[in-house]
């Protein structure tokens, strides 16, 4: 499994947005300045993350984009659901049920399955308010000479 550059992309512009979550509407060239992504490619990412009512949109002068709940209700694996459509290693494992005629017998199938809850698991696990404390915390050295 590879996470695409949109999967990437949209963590970044969302971890943007809960940074400066206390500037209210935030716009989209701004984002793009400070994570340097095109604002051309992140205007594809927020048409994908729009329909889930992800975001907030104000239009207009003061127009942008805010998270429409707390950095605490998105983590990371729901975000890339979102964006990737889905994280599973194999073809099989991409619908709620089995349909592959060899899963009944696949000697592998237990490894799959493993590797996909073990990922969803630790993905679901990570919320954008725990890498926004990780950031955090990595800003906090303190030199002393």
């Amino acid at each position: 499994m590879k996470i695409s550059t949109k999967g990437r992309y949209a963590l970044r512009l969302l971890i943007d947005l809960a940074e400066h979550r206390a500037d209210g509407y935030v716009a989209l060239k701004d984002v793009a300045r400070r994570q340097d992504i095109s604002k051309k490619y992140l205007e594809q990412i927020v048409s994908v993350l729009n329909k889930p009512g992800i975001l907030k949109t104000n239009r207009g002068y003061q127009g942008g984009y805010q998270l429409a709940k707390e950095p605490d209700q998105y983590t990371v694996g729901d975000i890339l659901r979102i964006t990737e459509g889905g994280l599973a290693p194999v073809k099989c494992l991409e619908q709620d049920k089995n349909l592959c005629e060899r899963s009944g017998f696949c000697t592998t199938l237990f490894i799959w399955e493993g590797l996909y809850k073990a990922v969803n698991e630790y993905l679901d696990s990570i919320t954008l308010q725990d890498v926004l404390n990780h950031k955090n915390d990595l800003g906090s050295f303190d030199y002393i000479i």
